[in-house]
């Protein structure tokens, strides 16, 4: 089969297959266009999720009417001044995006920069339809009508309309929340969804986007490293969700989703989440141009960093120390759905007599009576006390010293504990309650943690070593590990192809289950991602290893030992959260309390 030059229109349409997949992308070129013309105010108008029409409208510099044909051409940009592609720091730069999205759309292009009059050209899939004169301010106007209309075979790949809106709304929040000097409007079908101001800070702008009490729950990032800046917020292991869609990453302001950091920022919250909850991050990484490449996805989405292990070991280890720094924090107030279910319950009416045969007004309880009175009401009087075994049950023990005061700890005192698993303290500033399983839990894992870095934890050998079967890779595992288990507390050797002899556990454990143990560590070093470092593995199974050590719920504690559990907590890092990311406290203000009663 002989070589042939494809079409330009064919050229342009498979462009449009890498670059405009589905309305979301088309979007993002077109916003990107704004943001690179200088604009401080856009618009965004989208109808059936995009699939019908999109429309931006931006206040920029513009575009004049001879260059105007020529920015429908293929590879024809004003954002490269020099053929130094490296030194790149628009948005965008290829010069694909408007003949891409002309080729499969009918698209209107109407501009006119300042001084100038507003001039129009519309192409309508590939073919120039209409030009001349128009009418509108300074700036720039896009539409982009019945995307793939003439492609079914790309049309039918599109989602429903909901979800193509969702992720179009995706797009302009992750370019919004780059730019917080720039105004943002959203209308989906004529209804605004989006409208934040410009010329805010990132911390506002970030909270305007995601969630509002982010700003209360969130820890401030702010790193330099040679000449790499890490900024942004993340948020307390215990403010989390279920998907990873709130994590926001940009590079030079460029909104990414590039592998290694979210690799990065999974690792600086391992131990502190479950597999399946993620935090709430917004990191922007500026890192000079000659250490990162942009070019190197159509959309760029994806980056390539000169020194990946510099950037992977700055998000790590900056984020680490952030969390530590403030790992005595967590969502410190019960949600508001929990408030909520707390009710007045209403005062019964008192029993209209406490005289069963007669309809006569009781006697004053303090006056005086004679003796014939006490006679006859002896046997009238009804007993309204209930079995002693139905009354609130309490627990007191002999006071050996003085009882302290809330006002030195910030947990407060213990003051009881409520079934068999939370206890009850009272805080200077109010009520604090401890999930008492939840909170053991983290404090045992920093333990383990601290003998990983050296500080050895203390084992236990066991009278008569047990032997673990597992298949031979899990053994093979567990063989390679040896060294550093053996850091945590657990001695064990190779016995036979098949098995493992365990020959000491974790003193701090106590009596555990050595079969179920050895074979949850095993299933960890086996389901983690092969990419992270051993030792990064076996921080994830202390975790597991804390677990089985744990004060379980169910467990009755004495006062000594609930005190010992604050005031434990009060100096271990990351003590607000357990290895899961839910917290292991949360405090009820006094004025809640009292509105609760109705005091205020």
């Amino acid at each position: 089969m002989s070589i042939r030059r494809l079409p330009e229109k064919l050229v342009n349409r498979i462009a449009a297959g890498e670059v405009v997949e589905r309305p979301a992308a088309a979007l993002k070129e077109l916003v990107e266009n704004a943001i690179d013309a200088g604009s401080t105010r856009i618009s965004v108008r989208i109808a059936e999720g995009g699939i019908s029409r999109i429309e931006v409208e931006d206040d920029g510099c513009g575009i004049t009417a001879a260059d105007m044909a020529l920015a429908l051409e293929r590879h024809a940009t004003s954002k490269l001044p020099t053929d130094a592609i490296e030194d790149v720091i628009t948005m965008g730069f290829r010069g694909e995006a408007l003949p891409s999205i002309a080729s499969v759309a009918r698209l209107t292009l109407e501009s006119r920069v300042a001084g100038g009059d507003g001039w129009k050209r519309v192409v309508d899939n590939g073919v120039v339809a209409a030009e001349g004169p128009a009418a509108l301010a300074n700036g720039t106007r896009v539409m982009v009508e019945d995307l793939f209309a003439r492609v079914p075979a790309r049309r039918k790949f599109l989602r429903s309309p909901r979800s193509e809106y969702a992720a179009c709304l995706d797009v302009v929040k992750r370019l919004a929340m780059a730019r917080p000097d720039i105004g943002f409007t959203v209308e989906h079908d004529g209804r605004r969804v989006l409208d934040v101001q410009g010329g805010q800070d990132q911390l506002t702008r970030v909270a305007a986007l995601t969630q509002r009490d982010l700003a209360a729950n969130s820890i401030g990032i702010d790193i330099d490293r040679a000449d790499v800046h890490l900024g942004g917020v993340i948020s307390l292991p215990t403010y989390n969700r279920g998907i990873a869609d709130h994590q926001y990453l940009f590079v030079n302001g460029r909104p990414v989703k590039d592998r290694l950091l979210v690799g990065a920022l999974r690792g600086a919250y391992a131990d502190l989440l479950a597999r399946d909850r993620h935090p709430v991050v917004a990191l922007f990484l500026d890192v000079p141009t000659s250490e990162v490449d942009v070019n190197v996805h159509p959309a760029k989405t994806e980056v390539r960093f000169r020194d990946p292990q510099l950037i992977r070991g700055m998000i790590v280890g900056g984020l680490r120390r952030a969390l530590d720094e403030h790992g005595f924090r967590s969502v410190q107030r019960p949600a508001e759905a929990a408030l909520a279910a707390w009710q007045q319950e209403p005062v019964a009416p008192p029993p209209p007599t406490l005289f069963a045969h007669s309809q006569s007004p009781p006697a004053p309880m303090f006056g005086a009576v004679d003796a014939g009175t006490t006679a006859l009401l002896h046997d009238r009087i009804v007993d309204f006390a209930p079995p002693r075994d139905a009354l609130p049950m309490g627990r007191a023990e002999p006071a050996t010293m003085p009882v302290p005061g809330a006002e030195a700890h910030p947990l407060g005192i213990a003051r009881g504990q409520i079934a068999k698993t939370y206890i009850v303290a009272e805080a200077e500033d109010g009520l604090v309650i401890v999930d008492q399983h939840a909170a053991h839990e983290r404090l045992v894992l920093e333990q383990l943690r601290r003998g990983m870095g050296g500080q050895a934890v203390p084992s236990q050998g066991l009278l008569l070593p047990e032997v673990v079967e597992l298949d031979e890779p899990a053994c093979d595992r567990l063989e390679a590990a040896a060294p550093q288990l053996a850091a945590l507390g657990v001695e064990l050797e190779r016995f036979g192809p098949a098995a493992v002899m365990v020959r000491a556990t974790p003193a701090m454990l106590g009596a555990i289950d050595c079969h179920k143990l050895v074979t949850d560590i095993a299933d960890d070093l086996a389901g983690y991602d092969a990419a992270l470092g051993l030792n990064e593995r076996l921080e994830l199974v202390a975790a597991t290893m804390a677990c089985h050590g744990s004060v379980r719920a169910g467990r009755t504690l004495s006062v000594a030992e609930m005190n010992a559990l604050l005031r434990t907590m009060e100096v271990t890092p990351h003590s607000g959260q357990c290895n899961h990311g839910r917290p292991t406290w949360v405090k009820l203000a006094m004025d809640d309390v009292e509105k609760l009663f109705g005091r205020k």
